[in-house]
């Protein structure tokens, strides 16, 4: 590897580092905040948050088939064509639709057991999709209160009803272990770490996104062990979360940029961008019609069941409250392990 090769190699290592800690920061910071309703929010409409977190995901999966289909019709008369290569593609564009690293971590390690000369179409198939993904989700959570003409008064206040009896009193005269409670929020972190380390069924882990989303819950969710608190402070979440979601687009941007660019292709974008918007309206539908969610309740499920992080940071801003947080939280990890084995299966099964 030459300088200039050794100067990307460092410069990719430094955005995915900057990239991993936004990612950390943000959504340990989402955890405790929604900690204290999750869990009984969850268990009060586990049958909605299940339904709708498998219904997105499959839609997007079904959507990933049919261009996958597409694909075969429209470039199988070519000589170069491969149809493991564009299953790798797919595979790789749908992680990026979804914004989801886990399903992108598991597609490669698929590919690399089964066609490893084809290990970086999964990359450059992720990084055309990413952005769409990521501003296609942020644009719809903005969009859809303008559109549906809701009142957001009164959307925060079904919205907290909903979770009314879910919180959980503050410990009285708690023992802190720092004043800014950076302590219990590290030591969520770190165990979050290693819980995203722990392998289930030789594949599948919930990654550092969802092992420090879990820890954070469960720490939010008791608040303390004995009289020692486990919660930090308010003011800190909101810094960790605005500071963890500012790190975390400009390592995922300048990163998804520079790939993108590079590799751009338009029949490709075109895909992702179907990928996204389908399972997106598909599951906003879906929770309307069919489960009858409160608006803010169906975007921040939403938000969670496409896995985007940047969208709940844009929807708290725009419903004005961040118990929006608890309905991500809760669709997240059906979504997570749904897309993990939806990616896999693409590129064994098709």
């Amino acid at each position: 590897m030459g300088p200039e090769g050794a100067r990307v190699s460092y410069l990719c290592q430094a955005l995915d580092l900057v990239k991993n800690l936004g990612l950390i920061l943000f959504v340990s910071a989402v955890g405790f905040i929604a900690g204290p309703k999750f869990f009984a929010n969850f268990k009060r409409n586990f049958k909605s948050y299940v339904l709708l977190g498998a219904v997105i995901i499959l839609a997007g999966g079904l959507t990933a088939v049919g261009c996958l289909y597409l694909g075969r019709l429209l470039e199988g008369g070519s000589a170069d064509f491969d149809p493991d290569k564009l299953s790798a593609m797919i595979a790789g564009l749908l992680s990026g639709a979804l914004t989801s690293t886990p399903a992108f971590s598991t597609a490669l390690d698929t590919v690399r057991k089964v066609s490893p000369e084809f290990e970086s179409v999964v990359s450059v198939g992720y990084a055309i999709a990413y952005l769409f993904g990521v501003i296609g989700v942020v644009l719809f959570v903005q969009l859809m209160p303008k559109i549906s003409r809701a009142d957001m008064a009164e959307e925060r206040k079904k919205l907290a009803e909903i979770s009314s009896s879910e919180g959980k009193k503050a410990p009285e005269n708690p023992f802190l272990l720092d004043d800014f409670g950076i302590a219990p929020f590290a030591l969520a972190s770190a165990i979050g770490l290693l819980l995203g380390k722990i392998e289930f069924c030789g594949f599948f882990s919930l990654g550092s996104t969802g092992g420090c989303l879990l820890a954070s819950l469960v720490m939010g969710h008791f608040g303390r062990i004995g009289k020692i608190s486990l919660m930090p402070k308010n003011s800190t979440l909101k810094v960790f979360r605005e500071l963890g979601l500012v790190l975390f687009l400009i390592g995922a941007g300048i990163s998804g940029g520079m790939d993108f660019v590079e590799h751009f292709k338009l029949i490709y974008f075109v895909y992702g961008a179907i990928m996204t918007v389908v399972p997106l309206v598909l599951g906003y539908l879906f929770a309307k019609y069919v489960l009858k969610l409160p608006l803010l309740n169906k975007l921040g499920s939403i938000t969670g069941g496409m896995t985007s992080t940047p969208a709940l940071g844009t929807l708290i801003h725009v419903a004005g409250t961040e118990d929006v947080a608890a309905a991500y939280a809760a669709t997240y990890p059906v979504a997570l392990i749904a897309v993990v084995f939806v990616s896999q299966l693409l590129i064994l099964c098709f």
